[in-house]
């Protein structure tokens, strides 16, 4: 039964819409998931070593901002790309608590390496969408993101 037939036609818009786009957004994080998952990375891994690799060092406190996520799982993001010779952590010496995260040459290698062919795996899977639709999907997620934000 359509939720029209009780709530209405603008709740039915709006509930199938949400449903759409929660489908198509797991259905495409999970592709791009198993995708970054193949180079031995988790996907907050994968976003530190993208976010390093494109912006350069950073310190912890951007990193959280950036990542979405707490400072405690951020610590444990960056403990364990640490330990596998990703990234390197320096201490300020002007400010003990103040630490920039960077790649190392091991970290600098292995994103230039993976990340045009994750790049090209969105690209594949995107595909099913013109360009066109593409940035007119792209337009409409930022004015929903944007507009969500305000009533946060």
């Amino acid at each position: 039964m359509k939720t029209t037939e009780h709530y209405g036609k603008k709740v039915d818009l709006a509930l199938s819409m949400w449903v759409k786009l929660a489908r198509a957004s797991t259905t495409f994080g999970r592709l791009t998931g198993r995708d970054i998952e193949s180079y031995g990375l988790t996907q907050p891994q994968f976003g530190v070593l993208e976010m390093l690799g494109h912006l350069g060092p950073l310190n912890t406190g951007k990193i959280a901002k950036r990542s979405l996520v707490t400072g405690g799982c951020v610590t444990v993001i960056l403990d364990n790309l640490e330990k596998d010779g990703f990234i390197e952590r320096i201490r300020s010496s002007d400010d003990r608590r103040m630490i920039t995260v960077q790649l190392t040459h091991k970290g600098h290698t292995t994103f230039q390496t993976i990340f045009q062919k994750h790049a090209t795996r969105v690209t594949e899977l995107a595909s099913v969408l013109t360009e066109e639709e593409q940035l007119r999907l792209s337009t409409l997620l930022k004015k929903l993101g944007l507009g969500l934000k305000e009533k946060q």
